[in-house]
């Protein structure tokens, strides 16, 4: 691998020193748009969570409230990556505010819908538009890192701080949404999801000066190639898409697990251990100064995933459950970090966000499959079936790993340094 060059103002070498999260929080303008971003995401942790919720109790039945989810998982998979190449071409806040308009608008049409007792189809026609519109606040930031870190080696520190920040808002969305939905009122999840993608989405675009720059014509062709041309980026989506089929097993599972057992407030408790593992393992992840490559990491970590899904089903207590959920988020974290840090990489830089979009959308499917699944599962055997979808759904991604693991080896890519600053030749898309 080779090394990066940075110098100081003088034009001396800096010394070298490892990277770490402080050094990653002082690069200039992280602020900026570090906060308003994570408002921004915060809503995408209680969407699934709140139309479950908000549908079981207007059906009483798992199998809809799953069906309803998983048609805002599949539409937001569809039109993720097309959101993302627009951002690419056109910028982040042209793309960002119409669509948080949208979201807002058509999340309040399915919760006034689902009040009203509406029929499954017209869930769906609502929920369609409200996945197609989630904002993609994620692969925007990630892609804004991209931009001000370059060829530095806080790439990955970066890495994990995202996944260490998507995770949180995987504890506290879940938390929040349960105690609204369970406390306040069943709507209460879905409209307040509403009201913080509306206020987080337009203050994140305001943060014009961070988002990365629209190239110009000269590099037309390499920033219009789409990123799933890229061989390492389709085998990355298949292992995201066993990710996202634990997050949606997960979900419907332990919602039916608490509520057989009296204590469906347990839910937002056991998950939020579940995303607190995922949490804690990638803090640690970015501490940490890799010598193995990144696709051989995420062998071995999508392996220990595959292992300990593996054994959910087999769980009936309380404690149990909770422990195989910490283990199993401890493995999540570091199969995301280094499949985000593998797009550095692998995709050249005017088609990342378009790359991370693939893979958040991938997640999203695998989510909204496993959903419906689960919910099925959940609704025509015995309690705790759907925790079998999470073991499916990673051991399939972890054969596909296997088979096609050379797609993800990086190339050495030439650079020439210039005033301390790596700069890549283009690359052609596979």
């Amino acid at each position: 691998m080779a090394s990066t060059v940075t110098t100081e103002p003088s034009g001396n070498p800096a010394a070298p020193s490892r990277p770490g999260y402080g050094q990653l929080l002082r690069t200039r303008g992280a602020w900026t748009f570090l906060l308003p971003g994570f408002a921004a995401r915060q809503p995408f942790a209680m969407l699934t969570i709140s139309i479950v919720l908000l549908v079981r109790h207007t059906t009483g039945s798992y199998g809809a409230a799953g069906a309803a989810a998983a048609a805002t998982g599949v539409s937001m998979a569809l039109f993720a990556p097309y959101s993302g190449r627009l951002a690419d071409r056109h910028g982040q806040r042209a793309v960002l505010v119409p669509g948080v308009l949208v979201h807002t608008l058509s999340g309040l049409a399915l919760t006034a819908l689902a009040l009203a007792h509406a029929p499954l189809w017209a869930l769906f026609a609502a929920a369609v538009p409200t996945g197609a519109s989630v904002p993609q606040i994620g692969p925007m930031v990630r892609a804004r890192w991209g931009v001000r870190l370059q060829d530095s080696p806080l790439l990955p520190t970066a890495a994990a701080f995202e996944s260490v920040t998507d995770e949180l808002t995987f504890v506290v969305g879940p938390l929040l949404a349960t105690a609204l939905c369970t406390t306040v009122a069943p709507a209460a999840g879905l409209v307040t999801e509403a009201a913080l993608t509306l206020a987080g989405g337009l203050l994140f675009a305001a943060r014009k000066s961070t988002q990365p720059q629209v190239a110009g014509t000269a590099h037309a062709r390499v920033r219009h190639a789409s990123a799933l041309r890229v061989a390492g980026v389709r085998v990355l989506i298949a292992a995201f898409l066993g990710i996202g089929s634990v997050f949606g097993g997960m979900q419907v599972s332990l919602a039916a697990f608490t509520e057989s057992i009296g204590e469906p407030g347990l839910n937002g408790v056991l998950y939020g251990t579940f995303a607190a593992g995922n949490m804690l393992s990638g803090v640690v992840c970015g501490t940490l100064a890799w010598k193995a490559a990144p696709h051989r990491r995420l062998l071995v970590g999508y392996a220990a995933l595959a292992l300990t899904a593996s054994a959910l089903w087999t769980s009936h207590s309380v404690l149990v459950l909770a422990g195989l959920g910490l283990l199993v988020g401890m493995c999540i974290a570091p199969a995301l970090i280094t499949g985000y840090t593998l797009v550095e990489s692998l995709v050249p830089a005017g088609a990342r966000t378009e790359a991370f979009t693939w893979l958040t959308g991938a997640v999203a499917l695998g989510q909204a499959a496993a959903v419906t699944v689960a919910g099925q599962l959940e609704d025509r055997l015995w309690g705790g079936a759907g925790f079998l979808v999470p073991m499916a759904g990673t051991v399939l991604a972890l054969v596909t790993l296997l088979a096609l693991r050379s797609r993800l080896a990086t190339r050495p890519r030439n650079r020439t340094v210039a005033r301390g600053v790596g700069h890549r030749v283009p690359v052609t898309v596979d």
